[in-house]
């Protein structure tokens, strides 16, 4: 099965320890390894293909859920921006990669791309050392707005 099919899978049975809430698009779920802590991302349920296989209303849920979790992933980290990639070469699913950037990065990673860091040695994700900054992202998406809030 492929992998974004398995973690939504997971999330849909309560099975995914990395989940932080359900969205109105899909899942937000931290990511496996906390370089940049409070990556995350946004899995779409029912999963598609790409962005471009969403209707335009299901198309504009998933881009107002996307730019929340950056949103909320500001407020809880301090970083200085978030950076959103939505890629699909390795996984051909639909799913968007939420990173915060901080002003503490080394500096020959501050201006590249995430992926020039060591992905194979990055820290895993825990809930015992990451588990508040996962709850602190819930609470930041519930609160966000009565309109579309964040279903636990």
């Amino acid at each position: 099965m492929p992998l974004i099919l398995q973690r939504v899978a997971l999330a849909r049975t309560g099975a995914n320890d990395k989940v932080i809430c359900r969205m109105a698009s899909g899942w937000a779920v931290m990511g496996d390894v906390q370089f940049l802590p409070g990556y995350c991302l946004l899995l779409p349920d029912p999963v598609v293909a790409s962005l471009n296989d969403l209707d335009a209303e299901a198309r504009a849920t998933y881009l107002l859920d996307m730019a929340r979790i950056g949103d909320a992933v500001l407020k809880a980290t301090g970083a200085v921006r978030i950076n959103y990639e939505i890629l699909g070469n390795t996984e051909p699913e639909l799913h968007c990669h939420i990173f915060p950037r901080y002003a503490s990065e080394p500096e020959h990673n501050r201006q590249m791309p995430v992926w020039f860091y060591d992905w194979k040695t990055a820290i895993a994700y825990s809930e015992q050392a990451h588990g508040a900054l996962r709850s602190a992202i819930a609470e930041l998406l519930a609160a966000s707005g009565a309109d579309a809030p964040c279903l636990q």
